[in-house]
């Protein structure tokens, strides 16, 4: 009889423990998403596109020298562009100045995370 007890506590603890594990990890599956929402700002975005996409060339950053000596530094880009209309320069296609670089078309929210990226890094 204890034999049966035993096994019956040993099967009712294993259910209740995977439960709760299933209710835990529901938990976290449910608030990363909202969380890592949250966590990225638009300008933090823009940061992120142009590591993909042009850090390669560019220097992306507040210091720093770029890759390519034909590529400017992002952080003096306002010297030769209009940052307010940057958004809309990169949304209809970027031509590129040089045979190296490729063109570019960002859509309405990319372009404008990377408008409020450039504004933060600027001299």
């Amino acid at each position: 009889m204890n034999y049966f007890l035993n096994m019956n506590y040993f099967l009712n603890m294993r259910s209740l423990t995977k439960s709760l594990l299933t209710l835990v990890l529901a938990g976290l599956a449910l608030s990363l998403p909202a969380s890592a929402g949250l966590a990225q700002s638009p300008s933090e975005r823009g940061r992120v596109l142009l590591s993909d996409n042009c850090a390669r060339c560019h220097a992306i950053g507040k210091t720093g020298k770029s890759s390519h000596e034909a590529a400017p530094p992002f952080r003096a880009i306002s010297e030769s562009f209009d940052l307010d209309d940057f958004a809309t320069r990169l949304e209809r296609g970027l031509t590129p100045g040089h045979p190296d670089m490729p063109a570019f078309k960002f859509n309405e929210e990319d372009a404008h995370a990377v408008s409020a990226y450039l504004r933060t890094i600027q001299e």
